[in-house]
């Protein structure tokens, strides 16, 4: 038998080819391996497949900033997860209010935690929405620069002071510690500035002060360049500062669903206020997966003390807005005296007063 042909020899030249093609093939994988990775660590696919339902069927979107005073919506959104019932709502960070009460006005935002007094003036403008329940009690203070010459609110007159909106309880702060002090308020400058950015503004002197919500006084707590003037409770006891609101549209066609929410953000803050160890896992899972703040920050805020914050007893009473009102009145922000019924809804608030704490412990990988 004659041996058998040998297959002929691959010319040199063409080996290059081949090994490139074999390295633009392994590229290729490796970029879809790491699309794959980034779409199934980063994109909510909860929220996609929300959009995807019909309307009256979908979660409601709840928009919400990096403060203490919203801290409540993430935790539900955490703890819900590993309930029977999956998420309650998509939430949805944004980090500042102006652009929350657009979301709202759009209808891309169907709920959202909001400063006090620019809900009541939306509603006194004419925009469909209502306050249901109150993001916390206190959080707020006026903080200086630590080693600077403002020692008592005296000490303010001539200064620049940043609030988040001339719509905000922190501005309203600011007035009755001036007018408790003899002190008229055009001898203070204040510039509206987004929470995130004032600790920032306090630690470059920017500003001379800022009136704000935790975490922002904590963060100039540990920072070493700021330290609380007052607190808000000093001159507004039983202080509150945000507030929940829905769209009146989505109050009169899904009351059940609006519910659903209120009673899950309800049974977040007993959860909260049943001690240290659960404040600390919240600043864990809040920082790290949706407020992208260290956990000590919230850690400080939540502990240093407990009642530095306070998430239960939210339920909307008259006579808290009604001073609120009043005092947008007086400094020029509201033009008239908006009834309480007008702008407030407490049917949601008051059905969720029978609601417990949630039964979640951190690892327990279930929450009822």
């Amino acid at each position: 038998m004659s041996a058998a042909p040998r297959p002929p020899e691959v010319p040199r030249e063409r080996r290059p080819v081949r090994i490139g093609r074999r390295l633009a093939v392994g590229a290729l994988l490796w970029t879809a391996a790491l699309t794959g990775a980034h779409m199934a660590l980063n994109v909510d696919w909860s929220s996609i497949v929300n959009q995807r339902l019909p309307p009256s069927q979908r979660k409601l979107n709840v928009a919400y900033i990096p403060v203490t005073c919203h801290l409540a919506c993430p935790v539900t959104d955490f703890i819900s997860r590993y309930s029977l019932a999956g998420n309650l709502f998509i939430p949805r960070m944004f980090q500042g209010f102006p652009e929350i009460k657009e979301a709202l006005i759009s209808n891309r935002m169907q709920v959202g935690f909001m400063v006090a007094p620019m809900a009541i003036a939306l509603r006194a403008q004419g925009v469909p929405i209502r306050i249901v329940y109150l993001g916390h009690r206190y959080g707020s203070a006026v903080v200086v620069q630590k080693d600077g010459p403002i020692q008592s609110v005296k000490d303010l007159r001539g200064r620049i002071i940043a609030i988040p909106s001339r719509f905000s309880d922190e501005r309203l702060i600011v007035f009755k510690a001036l007018k408790a002090n003899g002190i008229p308020p055009g001898n203070v400058r204040l510039i509206e500035m987004a929470p995130p950015d004032v600790a920032g503004a306090l630690a470059a002197k920017a500003i001379d002060a800022f009136s704000m919500g935790e975490p922002y006084p904590a963060q100039a707590e540990i920072g070493g360049f700021g330290r609380i003037l007052f607190p808000a409770r000093e001159y507004w006891p039983d202080y509150m500062s945000c507030v929940v609101v829905v769209r009146q549209d989505v109050i009169d066609t899904r009351p059940d669903a609006v519910q659903v929410l209120v009673d899950g953000i309800a049974r977040s803050g007993l959860w909260l206020d049943e001690g240290k160890p659960h404040r600390e896992h919240a600043a864990d899972f809040v920082g790290r997966y949706y407020y992208r703040q260290p956990p000590a920050l919230l850690r400080h805020a939540l502990t240093m003390p407990l009642d530095r914050v306070t998430y239960t007893s939210l339920s909307p009473r008259k006579p808290d807005f009604d001073m609120v009102r009043d005092l947008m009145i007086e400094t020029g922000v509201l033009d008239w005296k908006i009834p309480f019924s007008e702008y407030v809804d407490t049917r949601f608030a008051d059905a969720a007063g029978r609601q417990t704490a949630w039964k979640y412990e951190p690892g327990s990988g279930k929450a009822e």
